[in-house]
């Protein structure tokens, strides 16, 4: 059902600065899509949050590295809300095992790709993809995609060679 107020998806949402980030764009008027992977009652505390404070959220879980999940939490947003304004991506790993270069694993070099960089990469494109149609139907005024880094684009970390 469409809503006059912006919507913002926001990915690892659950906690830590995904958590903060939702918690604000909800204060500032936005309904809220609050993504996890893990922890369904630590995204349905800041639902509960978000609700106490007179705003709208609702709690998606989905692994952002999952083509299908992505399409499910886009179906899901546009399904409950309508419209799509804001997409952060937040969500990201660190190295699974936390090993160096010479332990590394195909695995887990495929664990921190697929979350940290093709997830942004094709969540983006299919929610860029529903904004132009939001926005040609003239439902929403523009759409906005955040990327979320991580200080470790600047610093070297050990036993992370695939992070």
């Amino acid at each position: 059902m469409p809503i006059d107020r912006p919507v913002a998806l926001v990915t690892g949402a659950s906690r830590g600065i995904g958590r903060a980030i939702a918690l604000e764009l909800a204060r500032l008027g936005h309904a809220i899509v609050v993504n996890f992977a893990r922890s369904a009652a630590a995204a349905d505390e800041v639902v509960n949050a978000i609700r106490a404070a007179k705003g709208q959220a609702i709690a998606v879980g989905a692994d952002v590295a999952s083509s299908a999940d992505r399409a499910n939490l886009v179906a899901r947003t546009l399904a409950e809300f309508g419209r799509i304004d804001v997409l952060v991506n937040n969500a990201g790993i660190t190295s699974p095992g936390r090993r160096d270069l010479l332990e590394a694993t195909e695995e887990s070099w495929d664990a921190v790709l697929g979350t940290n960089l093709k997830a942004p990469f094709f969540l983006s494109q299919a929610v860029a993809r529903e904004m132009i149609r939001l926005i040609q139907a003239q439902s929403i005024p523009h759409g906005k995609i955040i990327n979320i880094s991580s200080i470790s684009a600047f610093a070297a970390s050990t036993d992370r060679a695939d992070y």
